[in-house]
């Protein structure tokens, strides 16, 4: 009978976040409008959950001169991209990456979530937003329902192995969805 060994456990790693964090690229995540007249930023992201609050201050501070309402909003439909990257296709495999571009317009803010695509043909991936997304009894499907909803215009393409799923949010948000100011 051969001998078994017993994988001894290594316990869990902690390494602090800002060790994913290029040092000429940490103003990109500051929260703070100092480069505010940026064309165009882009960062690469490991397809890891954990670094979730990582792409949250990397599209917050990207919004940073805008009111508080615009931050959240850029910040929320942009951090739903990114989760759909690392949930559904190969950026969310070991090694795997995806790339946040944003491109600054004179009248809004224009991003870009370049993944790895999925596994099968390009047009298996290609995303749609789930019309049932918003329900209350939806367990799933609300990320690019929500972008259909808030986002002044989105869409995807596939591109061989990549997709590229992208959003334009208009800096004036009166008359979307998403407009709190009181009713006259």
């Amino acid at each position: 009978m051969p001998a078994t060994f017993a994988m001894p456990s290594l316990g869990d790693v902690t390494v602090p976040l800002s060790t994913f964090i290029r040092p000429r690229c940490r103003h990109y995540f500051s929260g703070r409008p100092e480069r505010s007249n940026y064309r165009a930023r882009r960062y690469d992201f490991p397809g890891i959950p954990v670094v979730m609050p990582l792409v949250r201050a990397f599209l917050d501070t990207c919004a940073a001169t805008e009111s508080e309402d615009y931050r959240y909003l850029f910040t929320l439909l942009g951090s739903e991209l990114g989760n759909n990257a690392i949930q559904h296709t190969r950026s969310g495999l070991p090694g795997g990456t995806y790339s946040l571009v944003v491109d600054r317009h004179r009248d809004g803010l224009h991003l870009v979530c370049r993944d790895n695509g999925t596994a099968g043909c390009a047009e298996e991936g290609v995303p749609v937003a789930n019309p049932n997304g918003l329900g209350l009894n939806a367990e799933s499907g609300r990320g690019l329902a929500l972008v259909d909803a808030f986002a002044t215009d989105w869409g995807s393409d596939a591109r061989g192995r990549t997709h590229h799923v992208w959003y334009y949010l208009a800096f004036d948000l009166e008359g979307s969805l998403w407009d709190t100011r009181p009713a006259a």
